[in-house]
């Protein structure tokens, strides 16, 4: 798998300092291979994405395909989580949103 980190654009202003270019995080649509599951306590989303992906890295796509905030791991509990199954299309949807901006 792409790591999401390789497309950060590094940039400097006109001072010569450095800094990073932030991405874009894809909508990802809803599928029918979707799976839903009900978070409970002690449930992380780097473990629930490495469960279903076998990557704890990717936990992105779950923020990204519940509107999570991102500033969390910890899911909100009882709250349907949407599981998307198709990680290579969301994964080459990032890869072309952060490209050639």
């Amino acid at each position: 798998m792409a790591s999401r980190y390789s497309n950060i654009e590094i940039v400097k202003n006109s001072n010569g300092k450095r800094y990073y270019i932030n991405n874009i995080y894809p909508d990802i649509p809803v599928s029918d291979s979707d799976i839903y599951i009900i978070p409970t306590l002690g449930d992380r989303l780097d473990t629930i994405s490495y469960n279903f992906y076998k990557d704890s890295s990717l936990y992105w796509i779950l923020i990204s395909a519940n509107n999570l905030s991102g500033d969390s791991l910890i899911p909100p509990l009882g709250q349907q989580l949407r599981v998307p199954i198709n990680v290579e299309e969301v994964i080459n949807m990032y890869t072309e949103v952060n490209t050639n901006r």
